[in-house]
């Protein structure tokens, strides 16, 4: 599949996943989304306005800041993004009138589920739905913080202002939407399928490495390295593996050498041969 089809493929499925998330579990509970879709959604409850349509007009001056720091192919898939979501909540509005889970608490997780699913697909393919998320993908890109964390952190001044027209229990339950939904789209950007890095210090790395080719099935890097306190030269070998494979390798690196120092780290995303082949989309 060519990458631009994939990539206005998963947007497009990323704001359906939104907009469903916004009319399914957020308004028939009177909560509120995250940036500007939250914005519209506070003034749907005060002046009924439409929602789509007020997240279209408020993001119109932010689609120039787009253009100026993140580029014109960038620009062109987020203005993909908003005009799509808009359209997507205003065509699921008549979703919102059933509130398909009672309780509001699960309603609000599982809009966050569902939320952050979908913002998280989109970002992974390097596109967005407009908003605060252009905010967060410029934060990121100059200064590499957390999409999610930094997408939550400005979200807690619209929670402050919800609280003032709605009350705290509604601020509270959307922050614990807003929790699970940055926490979900990191998941998605970074990877599910956690592996493990693994650094090995040892004096005789060669029985090791041999182990490992042969029987973890994985390859391996040595790295010269000299201790710190006996100034002494050792070898340290570097070696990403799946979960299932860690108490196997930490069994033949006991065998090999009962003295070696092992470090075991996570590894968010592994991209390269024997793991997950890349697809970068290219801006």
């Amino acid at each position: 599949m060519p990458q631009k089809l994939l990539q206005y493929l998963m947007i497009s499925v990323g704001c359906i996943l939104a907009a469903v998330s916004i009319n399914v579990f957020f308004v028939p509970h009177h909560l509120l989304s995250y940036g500007i879709s939250g914005l519209a959604i506070i003034f749907y409850y005060l002046y009924t306005w439409p929602i789509g349509i007020q997240m279209l007009i408020m993001n119109l001056p932010i689609f120039f800041l787009a253009y100026r720091l993140l580029g014109k192919s960038y620009v062109l898939s987020t203005i993909y993004g908003a005009v799509f979501l808009s359209v997507a909540i205003d065509a699921t509005r008549f979703l919102s009138h059933t509130a398909i889970i009672d309780d509001p608490i699960i309603s609000a997780i599982t809009g966050g589920i569902i939320n952050g699913l979908g913002a998280g697909l989109m970002f992974r393919v390097n596109g967005s739905a407009g908003g605060l998320d252009i905010v967060a993908s410029i934060i990121k890109k100059y200064y590499s913080f957390n999409i999610g964390l930094v997408t939550f952190g400005i979200n807690l001044f619209i929670m402050l202002f919800a609280a003032c027209f709605f009350g705290l229990k509604l601020a509270v339950l959307t922050l614990i939407a807003m929790f699970i939904g940055a926490q979900l789209t990191d998941k998605v950007v970074q990877g599910f399928n956690n592996k493990k890095s693994i650094y090995i210090i040892s004096y005789t790395p060669e029985k090791i490495v041999e182990s490992i080719i042969r029987e973890v099935g994985r390859g391996a890097t040595i790295l010269n390295g000299v201790g710190a306190y006996t100034r002494q030269s050792k070898q340290v070998i570097f070696v990403v593996v799946n979960l299932t494979q860690i108490t196997q390798l930490k069994q033949l690196v006991h065998t090999a050498d009962p003295d070696a120092f092992m470090i075991v780290s996570d590894a968010a995303e592994v991209l390269g041969k024997g793991f997950t082949l890349p697809q970068i989309l290219k801006s």
